[in-house]
């Protein structure tokens, strides 16, 4: 499933604004910008909060306009295939593990629901990749996750190191801990950005070696969750992937050797018999014809 590296997945989150329209949008605009997946998220309130949460608590309440509708699904999976961009969801009660499994390429625990592994289990006995985060967890709690995964059927999971604050400070991003999740767990891991800040990204891909990386897409600024700071427009991203896509090709053979764009200078080097540039054998061709 995870075949490009770093694997790119724009979040949608709930800026969709539960219009189907706006949803097909966000793919189309994940596509442009040169995104490997999309994903979007599958919450009912009454089945997301406690009813004390939901009975004394008018914001929670609100985020009843940010549910996906169940029908939009068939539509936004075809519309990924279209776009040739995996489609991907985060399930957040049980029955939406089976309502997304005839549409989703993978599916995404959140770091909110990474303790409960009844949701985690479900995902992984479908047989389709699963994709863990990990906001606010310890190591123990990691690697129990990742044991649930395996045990039920997914030996490859991934895991996104993540810092669970809206917008996340860049000196918070703590991205060494890529690494020792990898070393823990024997996972592919990535980072699952709420920084919007570039040098992070380019940070966990060229000196941690994340291998999916996953920010949160607005299209115009209007998303539900755009005002916080740590969601990116498409612009935004499709410079991002760029540079990601540009830092990746400078890598080269790793042999120490001139490359074709250094021949024209080898000759002007030094010549070791008196220590002036360039090479006799240049200099031959500067003296005066006779």
């Amino acid at each position: 499933m995870i075949s490009a590296n770093p694997f790119i997945i724009a979040e949608v989150s709930s800026n969709h604004g539960r219009d189907l329209e706006r949803s097909l949008a966000f793919i189309d605009a994940a596509a442009a910008a040169g995104c490997d997946a999309v994903k979007f998220q599958l919450f009912k309130i009454d089945e997301l909060f406690a009813p004390e949460i939901l009975e004394r608590s008018e914001e929670h309440r609100r985020r009843k306009q940010w549910e996906l509708p169940v029908e939009f699904l068939p539509e936004l999976a075809e519309r990924c295939r279209d776009q040739n961009i995996q489609f991907g969801c985060t399930p957040f009660y049980l029955d939406a593990v089976t309502e997304l499994e005839p549409y989703v390429d993978f599916y995404k625990i959140a770091s909110y629901e990474l303790l409960w592994d009844d949701l985690i289990a479900a995902c992984a006995s479908t047989g389709k990749p699963v994709i863990l985060s990990t906001g606010m967890a310890t190591l123990e709690e990691i690697g129990h996750g990742v044991g649930v995964v395996r045990a039920n059927g997914d030996d490859h999971p991934a895991v996104l190191h993540c810092t669970s604050a809206y917008p996340a400070p860049h000196d918070q991003a703590n991205l060494a801990a890529i690494e020792t999740i990898r070393g823990a767990t024997g996972a592919r891991v990535g980072w699952s950005d709420h920084t919007a800040d570039p040098a992070v990204i380019l940070r966990a891909i060229h000196r941690w070696g994340a291998e999916v990386i996953e920010i949160h897409l607005d299209l115009d600024g209007s998303g539900e969750e755009f005002a916080p700071g740590h969601c990116w427009l498409p612009d935004q991203v499709a410079s991002l992937i760029s540079l990601v896509r540009r830092g990746l090709e400078t890598d080269g053979s790793g042999v120490k050797e001139p490359v074709p764009a250094e021949a024209p200078d080898r000759l002007w080097r030094t010549d070791p018999a008196d220590g002036l540039r360039p090479l006799m054998q240049v200099r031959d061709d500067f003296k005066p014809e006779s």
